[in-house]
């Protein structure tokens, strides 16, 4: 990937060179990555996103930092920066030979969140801190709301496969990352085929309607779709008409020795009803063993009304991955300690209306029932000398140069999915009067220095 040290707001770098100017730049800090408000309605959460980003900062080679990341600025964008802003010659040589050499602390990717949850704490100098503000919160931003609209739709397709179908409808490289995203949050597979490649997502995909339209009779479409996929592919039934689409799907699957197609896809009409029809039809044909998918703007809150219908496979696309079909993360990446002349971290935050902040370096507890293992509180605890608790909920991820927990697609979808399963039953309420029954409570030791 090409870039992407530059995929920053341009303030980001005017101050980082005022720090340069002003001899502040190496002063050691503590950023956090976290999100002030669900959005209304939402009891959770899902963190998605994170080992994107911090794979980015990795270093190519096993020697600790004795390779170039990802995040680096070529010579051609320094050429550009050097010509295009005003930055002193300490600064050009920082972004030079730029690496992040911090610890990086927070909550696996998977991982459910709450309102001020510390989703990412970015430790290290001012500088270095400061350069990745951008990227990390587009990453986490983008993948944590796709995640978090998954997963509820995964809790309402109740066990039904899901597959993410948005690449058409938003930016090439975000239909990557969605796809991903989804992945963690339970989505069986993908229609996206670099995410295949670079992931390991699962993919899926057969005819679209300009297929059956390229030939004059539609059962001429279907036969040659099963030679070119076999008999168990997934015809595309309502170009014309269902009702004739299904008995003529079902008539090829015959010329091929079979009782029926493996699926039908219906992408248009009211999918509860058409539903019924088609799985009626299919049974009285005696195709019983033919299942439905269906596709067409689906988010959670169709899901659901569809809870009751003979569907198998949903299709999700535009409503998955548009701002049309869920709210942003609403993340925010604010500085929370800062180095005094002392040497000491002085925790510093936010007083401002709305956006409050919470200063000093963070341990998260989460607290289980004793029977069950629901999730009933997490607290969030300041402290001011920087000491991580390994007992907390938030965890090393990233440390010389590395990230230090499990990154396999498998590892994060099971962890999500027993996130998933710690939550009150209050908690899957889709509604958007839901209220959120996890407790959370934040502590401080002292107060902290307003920013």
């Amino acid at each position: 990937m090409t870039d992407v040290a530059m995929r920053t707001d341009r303030y980001e770098l005017t101050m980082l060179d005022a720090l340069f100017r002003d001899g502040r730049a190496h002063d050691k800090a503590v950023f956090d990555l976290f999100a002030r408000k669900l959005p209304q309605g939402r009891t959770y959460g899902v963190v998605a996103g994170t080992n994107r980003f911090l794979d980015m900062l990795t270093a190519e080679s096993e020697d600790e930092f004795a390779d170039e990341s990802k995040f680096q600025f070529t010579l051609d964008e320094l050429t550009w920066i050097r010509e295009n802003m005003d930055l002193s010659e300490e600064t050009l040589a920082f972004l030079t030979d730029f690496k992040f050499t911090g610890t990086i602390y927070g909550y696996r990717e998977g991982s459910l969140y709450f309102p001020n949850s510390p989703v990412l704490t970015i430790t290290g100098t001012l500088a270095e801190c400061i350069v990745l503000e951008t990227l990390a919160l587009s990453i986490l931003n983008h993948d944590s709301a796709i995640a978090s609209a998954a997963a509820r739709m995964v809790q309402a397709a109740n066990c039904r496969d899901l597959i993410e179908m948005g690449s058409r409808r938003t930016h090439e490289e975000a239909a990557v990352a969605a796809a991903r995203a989804a992945y963690i949050a339970g989505f069986d597979s993908t229609s996206n085929l670099a995410a295949g490649v670079r992931y390991g997502v699962p993919t899926v995909g057969t005819s679209a309607h300009a297929f059956t339209l390229v030939y004059t009779d539609e059962k001429d479409a279907f036969r040659a779709q099963v030679r070119a996929q076999g008999v168990k592919t997934s015809l595309l039934i309502d170009t014309y008409d269902i009702e004739q689409g299904v008995r003529n799907a079902v008539e090829v699957a015959r010329e091929f020795g079979e009782e029926g197609p493996g699926a039908v896809r219906i992408d248009s009409g009211d999918l509860a009803v058409e539903s019924v029809r088609v799985r009626g039809l299919l049974d009285e044909l005696g195709a019983y063993r033919t299942d439905i998918t269906v596709t067409s703007d689906l988010d959670e809150y169709e899901l659901d009304r569809l809870a009751a219908a003979p569907i198998n496979t949903f299709g999700v696309g535009t409503r998955l991955v548009t701002g049309s079909g869920h709210p942003t993360a609403g993340m925010v990446y604010k500085l929370v300690a800062i180095e005094d002349g002392d040497g000491r971290l002085r925790p510093v935050e936010k007083k401002s209306s709305g956006k409050r902040s919470h200063g000093g370096f963070k341990n998260v507890y989460r607290d289980y029932s004793d029977i069950e293992g629901t999730l009933c509180s997490e607290t969030v605890e300041a402290n001011l000398d920087g000491f991580h608790d390994p007992a907390a909920f938030n965890e090393v991820l990233f440390t010389n140069g590395r990230i230090v927990v499990p990154t396999s697609m498998s590892s994060m979808r099971q962890w999500h999915a027993d996130e998933m399963a710690s939550l009150p039953d209050e908690a899957h309420v889709l509604t958007s009067g839901a209220i959120n029954p996890v407790v959370e409570t934040f502590a401080s030791e002292k107060a902290p220095v307003p920013a």
